[in-house]
C-alpha cells in the first residue's frame, strides 16, 4: 500500500513538472512571437555603449560608476513592460506636438525625454507631490514660468503652454550651467539645490556630483530613454503602426476672452460633447470658465469625426518604432 500511494505520488509530481514546462515553453513562444524577436525584453537587456551623444554633448562610460549606473537604467527600461510599451505608443501622438515648440525656443530635441521621465507622457499625470502634467510642474513653479494654476484653471495641464514654460526654465539653467545634464538634473534636484552640490564639491558637471539617488539616477534614465526611443528592439519592444496612438489635430481653435458660464452648454454649441471637450482641454479644471480679468483663452474643438479611424493606417512619426 505504502508502495502504491508513494508511485501516485511520483506520477503526480513528474506530471505537474511536465505541465509547468510546457506552459513555460507556450509563455515563452507567444513573448518571442509578440515581440517578433528572440531576443526580447524577456531575455538580455542592451549593453551599455562607449558612449551616447546627448544634446550635443559626448558622454562616455568609460568610468567605473558612470558605466554601472548607466547599465542599471537600461535593465530598469527592459523590464518595465507596461510604461515601455505606452510612452511609444504615446509619443507618436505627443511628439509632433512637442518637438516644433522646443525646436522654436531653442532647446536640444533630446530635452523632450526628460519630459518622458517626468511622466510617462501621460497629459493627467499627478505627482503624490502635486507636480501636475506632461512636465511635472509645481503649482509655484509653474506660475514663476507664466503658467496659470488655480482651481479653475491649470495651465501645467495645457500641453503647448507648459511646453513653452519647461522651455523657459531649460533655457534659463542653461545659461546658469552650460551642460544640458546638469540642467536635466537641476529639473529634478531644482536649481539651488544643484548650484549648492556644484559649488559644495567643486565641480562643474552634475554627473559627477554625489546626489541623492533619485537625482543621480534621472540623468541616466533619461538617456536610456533616448536609447529606448532610438531603437526598442534592443530593448526586446517591436510595434506596428496600429499599435500607437494617432495625432489627431484639432477640428478648429475657438478665442475665448469672456467668461463661459455653462461649458457643457458651450460643447453643444460647438457640435461636440461636454467630455470631448475636457479630453482636448485638460487645462478646464471647472465646468465653466470664470475669466472675470478677460484673458485671452484658446480652446480646442476635436475633430471627433478624425477620432474614428483605422488602426491600420496610423501615421508612424519614428520609423525606428515599428518593425
Amino acid at each position: 500500500m505504502n508502495m502504491i500511494k508513494n508511485f501516485h505520488g511520483v506520477s503526480i509530481l513528474l506530471l505537474l513538472t511536465v505541465l509547468s514546462f510546457s506552459l513555460t515553453e507556450h509563455i515563452s513562444a507567444q513573448n518571442v512571437n509578440r515581440h517578433g524577436s528572440a531576443n526580447t525584453a524577456y531575455s538580455v537587456p542592451p549593453t551599455v555603449p562607449e558612449m551616447i551623444i546627448f544634446a550635443g554633448d559626448t558622454i562616455r562610460f568609460d568610468r567605473a560608476d558612470l558605466r554601472e549606473r548607466m547599465d542599471r537604467e537600461l535593465i530598469a527600461f527592459s523590464y518595465m513592460h507596461t510604461n515601455s510599451h505606452l510612452i511609444i505608443k504615446r509619443a507618436n501622438r505627443l511628439f509632433p506636438v512637442i518637438e516644433p515648440i522646443l525646436k522654436e525656443n531653442g532647446i536640444p530635441d533630446d530635452l523632450k525625454y526628460l519630459m518622458v521621465i517626468e511622466s510617462n507622457l501621460d497629459p493627467k499625470s499627478l505627482s503624490s507631490a502635486g507636480a501636475a502634467g506632461l512636465w511635472q510642474f509645481m503649482q509655484a513653479t509653474g506660475r514663476s514660468y507664466g503658467l496659470e494654476v488655480n482651481a479653475n484653471i491649470d495651465e501645467r495641464y495645457n500641453i503647448r503652454k507648459s511646453t513653452v514654460a519647461a522651455c523657459k526654465y531649460l533655457a534659463e539653467a542653461y545659461q546658469k550651467y552650460g551642460n544640458w545634464m546638469t540642467v536635466a538634473a537641476s529639473y529634478n534636484g531644482g536649481q539651488n539645490g544643484i548650484s549648492r552640490r556644484l559649488e559644495e564639491q567643486h565641480q562643474t558637471n552634475a554627473l559627477d556630483l554625489w546626489l541623492v539617488e533619485e537625482t543621480s539616477r534621472y540623468m541616466f534614465r533619461i538617456m536610456a530613454a533616448k536609447m529606448y526611443f532610438e531603437n526598442p528592439r534592443k530593448f526586446g519592444f517591436s510595434f506596428k503602426a496600429e499599435d500607437l496612438y494617432p495625432y489627431i489635430p484639432p477640428k478648429r481653435e475657438v478665442v475665448i476672452t469672456d467668461p463661459v458660464e455653462d461649458l457643457v452648454k458651450f460643447a453643444e454649441e460647438q457640435g461636440i460633447t461636454y467630455a470631448d471637450l475636457k479630453r482636448a482641454n485638460l487645462w478646464l479644471r471647472e465646468s465653466k470658465l470664470n475669466n472675470s480679468s478677460h484673458r485671452t483663452y484658446i480652446i480646442e474643438i476635436p475633430d471627433t469625426e478624425a477620432e474614428y479611424y483605422n488602426p491600420s493606417k496610423t501615421k508612424v512619426h519614428n520609423s525606428a518604432w515599428v518593425r
